[in-house]
C-alpha cells in the first residue's frame, strides 16, 4: 500500500548536533562538495599549538546557498573563512554551519531552515 506522502531521508538538526556545543574557528577551505541535499565544506584549522585539524561543516542545500549570495568561485580551495556552528555529538571534526565570514568581512548565513538547529550560536568557543 502507497502513501501520499513523501518519504525523504533528510535528518533533523538534533540527530546529529549538539545545539549546546557551539563552534567558531578560522581556517582555509581545502574542498566544497555542491552536493544535495547538503553542501559540505572542507576546512583545515590550524590551532595555536601548531596542531592541524580537518573539519567537516554541513550547510544547506546549494540552490539556497547560491541564492543567499555563496558562489563556488568565492569559496575556492585555499580562502581564509571564519566558521559558527554547532559540533557534532560525536565529538568528531563535523559541524553543521550556521554562519561563514568571508575574507572581505561578509557575513553568510549557510544552515538549513527548518532543521531544527537553534537561531544563533551565542557565545562560540573554539573547538577544544
Amino acid at each position: 500500500m502507497a502513501s501520499g506522502v513523501p518519504v525523504t531521508a533528510h535528518h533533523a538538526f538534533a540527530a546529529e548536533f549538539d545545539a549546546k556545543k557551539p563552534i567558531i574557528f578560522e581556517g582555509v577551505v581545502t574542498s566544497v562538495e555542491w552536493v544535495n541535499p547538503h553542501t559540505w565544506f572542507h576546512i583545515q584549522v590550524t590551532k595555536p599549538d601548531g596542531k592541524i585539524e580537518n573539519w567537516s561543516i554541513e550547510a544547506g542545500t546549494p540552490n539556497v546557498l547560491f541564492r543567499r549570495g555563496f558562489t563556488k568561485e568565492a569559496l575556492k580551495p585555499g580562502t581564509r573563512i571564519v566558521i559558527e556552528g554547532y559540533r557534532a555529538k560525536d565529538g568528531s571534526f563535523r559541524g553543521n554551519g550556521r554562519n561563514l565570514t568571508t575574507p572581505d568581512g561578509k557575513t553568510l548565513f549557510m544552515g538549513s531552515s527548518g532543521t531544527g538547529a537553534p537561531y544563533e550560536t551565542g557565545t562560540a568557543k573554539p573547538p577544544r
